[in-house]
């Protein structure tokens, strides 16, 4: 099954509403820090609500960690960015993935973008729109690979 990375995630709320979707997908959720928060903080515990006991939830301290953690795992790093080259909805993914998304300030960055496998990106119309709330872009990305897996 796919898996979520949070690399640098600074707002509370999103990431706990991201571990709400992680726990009723059974995803796991990668945190990679630093973080722009404690894992204690009061609001990242409300926007998880009282799911985060069912949250296969893993922390690294740093994106080398998390990088060496991934290669004793296996399976392709897909980065999700404006700067994307393929659209979301055009890239077949496989269970083994790991869907990357960036801080909701800064996104990815562009040394972890280079070394994926592919990037990719959520199409929007309105030129004026720079991005996604974070939250909203992890959903997304994680349905279609759902979805395309028949994973329900």
């Amino acid at each position: 099954m796919p898996r979520i990375v949070l690399v640098y995630p600074q707002i509370p709320p999103n990431t706990g509403n991201i571990a709400r979707t992680c726990a009723a997908t059974n995803t796991e959720l990668h945190l990679v820090g630093p973080l722009g928060f404690e894992l204690s903080d009061r609001y990242l515990k409300r926007a998880g609500l009282d799911y985060w006991p069912h949250v296969n939830l893993h922390y690294h301290n740093s994106l080398e960690e998390f990088l060496r953690w991934h290669q004793q795992q296996g399976g392709r790093l897909l980065g999700f960015s404006v700067r994307g080259r393929c659209p979301y909805l055009k890239w077949t993914f496989q269970d083994s993935d790991w869907l990357l998304f960036g801080s909701e300030t800064e996104g990815l960055p562009k040394y972890l973008l280079a070394d994926c496998h592919e990037t990719l990106y959520i199409p929007m119309t309105h030129p004026q729109v720079r991005s996604l709330n974070l939250s909203v872009s992890v959903t997304i990305g994680l349905f279609e690979a759902r979805r395309q897996l028949n994973l329900g």
